[in-house]
């Protein structure tokens, strides 16, 4: 069989690859980066979608984050595939942090003083167990305000960062371009309109 190996993984290589990947961990989010940076949308656009869908990350509306990142980046005019690939910042490592800090927050801004320390577990046993109208005032209402502010200013620094990253991207590949093409980018300033650049 092709790509087959040599010798075949035991059981103990087989979790420790899957606790901690050969490539590292940080491979999957490099690669979530570069297919960002490469969309072929305005910095803008990208930006937007970037936004759209960290802000909906930090909601509890769990299965519903691309949907709501989506419809987001559709009234921001961002790209709705960036929108898609920024939620998976919610992912099973990340979620119980996000989680229990949108709980965190929300009780500070609401004022509500809990006698007991939720953990991330028991708020998931919450979630779980309880019906909506028994979760709405002691964990959604909450999560709710502390998702709002965690994510407008997760939504605002992900934007200016990308916005940035993506116009200097641009700026590079550009400029690569016209380097292969024998034109500098100086020159390409100076030529008459009747020019071609390339």
């Amino acid at each position: 069989m092709l790509f087959r190996r040599r010798k075949k993984a035991s059981m103990a290589d087989r979790l420790r690859e899957f606790f901690w990947p050969r490539k590292g961990l940080t491979r999957p989010a490099r690669y979530l980066a570069k297919r960002i940076l490469r969309l072929s949308a305005s910095p803008h656009a990208v930006a937007a979608g970037v936004a759209a869908g960290m802000f909906s990350a930090f909601t509890p509306l769990l299965g519903f984050h691309i949907v709501l990142a989506m419809a987001l980046a559709y009234l921001m005019a961002g790209n709705l595939l960036a929108a898609a690939l920024a939620t998976t910042i919610a992912n099973p490592l990340t979620i119980p942090l996000i989680a229990l800090a949108t709980f965190r927050v929300g009780e500070v801004l609401l004022g509500i003083t809990s006698s007991e320390a939720v953990t991330a577990g028991e708020l998931f046993h919450r979630l779980e167990h309880l019906q909506l109208s028994e979760l709405w005032q002691p964990v959604l209402k909450p999560m709710l305000a502390g998702a709002g502010l965690l994510g407008l200013v997760t939504a605002a620094i992900a934007y200016g960062v990308t916005r940035f990253a993506v116009r200097s991207f641009k700026a590079r590949r550009h400029a690569r371009l016209l380097e292969r093409a024998g034109l500098s980018p100086t020159r390409t300033t100076a030529l008459s309109p009747g020019e071609t650049t390339l």
